[in-house]
Formats: C-alpha cells, structure tokens, sequence
C-alpha cells in the first residue's frame, strides 16, 4: 500500500507536469510557474511514493493571498486542505472545486461569492467573425485611465498595473475616454497559458458589443504565443457567458470562491 503523505513543492517541472494533466483547469497555477509569479507562490502537494495526487498553491503576489485547489477527488483535495490549515493566512481568498470549503468551516469564517465556471477556448475560429478595426492595445501611459473606468464599471477588480508590461490590455475609447477594456490575469509563453481578465465596459455603453470586441482581440493577439487561453467567469453572469461562447469558449469546469477569515487559533 502506498504512503500517501502532504509536502511543499519546489520543482518547477514536477509542478508543471502535474499541472499539464489538465492544463485548461490549472490555467492560473500553469502561469505563476513563471519567472513573473513564481516568487509569489507557496505550492502544497500530496504526493504518495511514485507521483504527486493533488496540488493546492497560494499565490502571496495580491493584497489578500489567493488559494487554488481543483480537483476532481473531494476526498483527496480534503485531505491536503485539512493537512495544511496550520499554514494557511487568517485572512484569504479561495478558488475550490467540489464541497471541499466544508475543510474550513470549524476554524473560519467562510463567506461565499457564488458559483464560477471555468471557460476554455476551444474553438478559435470564431474570432475571426468579430471585426476589432476600433480596439487599441493599451500601455503604461493608460493606467490612469483604466484605473478611473475601473473605479465607475467594475471597483472589485483584481487589476495589476504590471501586467500591462505583457502588451495583453486592448480597449475601446469614445472620443477621448476608454470605454471597454479586456486584459489579462495570467500570462505565459513560456508555460504557453493566458487567462483574461478584467474585462469590464462603462455602464453607459453596454450592450453595444464592446467586450465581445475587446476580447476577441485580446485572444487573437494571445494566440501568437500560447496554447490555452481560459477564462473564470461567474454562472450567473449569463451576458458574460454568452459573450464568451460566441467567441468560441466553452464551460470545462464548475468551482466556488470564497474569503475566509481565521476565527479560532490553530495549534
């Protein structure tokens, strides 16, 4: 019978391979392999005496510490949830497939933020039907701008001004103003993966198509240097969804997000 037994990762390739398995699921664990994230991550691991099972990371890079843990073994997941509690932040945000949340509830206070799906682009072709002849890669000297739409659209983002250094934000203005914006959360050549994100438009300008527009060249142009793109997106944004779809995405995944607070003290 195999040992099976809780562990901190170091190796990039052993982490990669595990992780290759299911490359759309593990998009964001797949792009903080790089030299970008990589000092950001913390990866747990339960591993037996022939290969790692499942793998839990907490990626320190954002204001509050994010956790990822898929799976399609709720037991397992459990197993190196509940195995790593004493090490955990007291204050955290987390990415959980399964029922595997429950772990927490004893020792935190869990506060759900719905359903998720993960989206994977499957079917590329479909970008070509949108025309993109209005959006405009943005840079550093649009921060500010895109932090004031930001503010108005969409005040919960998760926005890093560093990842415009990757040349992945595209926009669309109305006169002088950036109206619609889409970017990305993760991205890698090296590990070939990009997610988006932060796609937002203004109030006043929605349902025109413009993110349909906005994304449709950020994954044109992501294509030059990856293989997957992924998104998350929550379920019952259904316009985001349909958005999504029509430019060849499809659902691959179902998991919840969560912030959870310490609330008894972990010996």
């Amino acid at each position: 019978m195999k040992f099976i037994k809780p562990v901190c990762l170091h190796a990039r390739d052993e982490i990669e391979a595990f992780l290759h398995r299911q490359p759309f699921v593990h998009l964001y664990e797949l792009g903080d392999l790089d030299d970008f994230f990589w000092s950001y991550t913390i990866w747990y691991a339960l591993k037996d005496s022939d290969s790692i099972r499942q793998i839990v990371l907490l990626y320190t890079g954002a204001e509050l510490p994010v956790l990822l843990g898929f799976s399609e073994d709720g037991d397992e997941m459990s197993k190196l949830l509940r195995s790593i509690l004493h090490l955990l932040p007291k204050r955290f945000y987390a990415h959980l497939s399964s029922n595997t949340v429950a772990v927490f509830a004893q020792d935190y206070q869990i506060h759900s933020h719905g359903t998720f799906y993960k989206m994977a682009l499957t079917n590329p072709s479909c970008l070509d039907k949108v025309a993109t002849y209005s959006v405009e890669q943005l840079s550093h000297s649009d921060v500010h701008d895109l932090e004031a739409l930001y503010q108005i659209s969409y005040p919960g983002n998760w926005f890093d001004p560093r990842m415009l250094e990757t040349g992945h934000y595209y926009g669309v203005r109305q006169g002088s103003a950036l109206v619609s914006v889409a970017g990305v959360h993760v991205y890698s050549p090296q590990y070939r993966v990009a997610t988006l994100g932060n796609v937002t438009t203004h109030p006043d300008f929605r349902h025109q198509g413009l993110a349909t527009k906005v994304c449709a060249k950020l994954c044109q142009s992501l294509l030059g240097s990856v293989d997957y793109i992924g998104l998350n997106v929550k379920a019952d944004n259904t316009g985001a969804i349909s958005c999504y779809q029509r430019l060849g995405f499809e659902k691959i995944a179902v998991y919840g997000e969560y912030t959870l607070d310490l609330t008894t003290i972990l010996s």
